[in-house]
């Protein structure tokens, strides 16, 4: 594995507001994240576990530049994150996001014009922007229908072709935001296997979840986030038969059969 590819330290931030709103109520806490610290390689398979408003949207946000930490930092493949403008570009070209809400992502009139937009902001040739684009389709199964609109696609075509987007511009961090919510059965599997191909690449995936059995078959290592502490970081298997852990921090296993294996 190569050296660290990002790294928290003793990282916290509160979105604009959030000091007032806890004052006035007093069940919302002041900070989204606070005093958070751990750190990635490459290739590393990471599972973020949490609640509904645990923070693992905002961590995510954090790993890419999208939001800057109020305490702490962020160091990005060995040294302090860049925030210049060319810096931030060049961070969240290295580091893609997919959100949670694939239409919070498209945004073009054809899925080949969508997945390209990333390519042309990295000042690559037409052709080359083409290629990855079309390769990109096609390595999420959408390869067919990169001439469609992406507002007839079902969700989680939709879902696919926003991934299509992140890939296409080669990062060497892959963040994702509960990406398999809304997939049925076969659709998680193919995501799953595909992510798996990519860290095995070298690729860096980090991917927020609610559903224990999906880390633990899928993650080597997870992060559990409870009210915006980092409450766990070890092994994604191990976390399955820590009760005491599961109960603290208000996960529970679903019943059934897990749903990735790897082949």
């Amino acid at each position: 594995m190569d050296s660290e590819l990002i790294a928290f330290s003793g990282v916290g931030y509160a979105y604009p507001g959030g000091g007032r709103l806890a004052e006035r109520i007093p069940a919302l806490r002041r900070n989204a994240l606070e005093d958070v610290t751990f750190s990635v390689k490459s290739g590393e398979r990471v599972a973020l576990l949490g609640g509904n408003g645990a923070g693992k949207s905002t961590f995510l946000q954090l790993c890419n530049g999208l939001l800057e930490p109020d305490r702490g930092e962020v160091r990005w493949r060995g040294v302090p994150a860049d925030r210049s403008r060319k810096g931030l570009a060049r961070w969240r070209l290295e580091a893609g996001l997919l959100f949670q809400d694939p239409d919070d992502q498209l945004f073009a009139g054809t899925l080949l014009a969508d997945v390209s937009f990333g390519p042309l902001n990295q000042g690559l040739p037409a052709d080359l922007v083409r290629e990855r684009a079309m390769e990109a389709l096609v390595e999420v199964g959408l390869g067919e229908f990169a001439d469609l609109p992406p507002h007839v696609l079902s969700h989680g075509m939709r879902k696919r072709a926003a991934l299509a987007g992140v890939l296409a511009m080669r990062p060497r961090l892959l963040l994702l935001d509960e990406p398999t919510a809304g997939l049925d059965r076969r659709s998680e599997e193919d995501l799953l296997e595909l992510l798996a191909r990519l860290a095995a690449e070298g690729t860096t995936v980090i991917l927020s979840t609610h559903d224990l059995e999906l880390a633990s078959e899928w993650a080597a290592r997870s992060l559990v986030l409870v009210d915006g502490q980092l409450a766990y970081d070890g092994g994604a298997a191990a976390l399955m038969e820590d009760g005491e852990m599961l109960v603290a921090c208000g996960l529970r296993r679903r019943r059934g059969e897990g749903c990735f294996r790897s082949r």
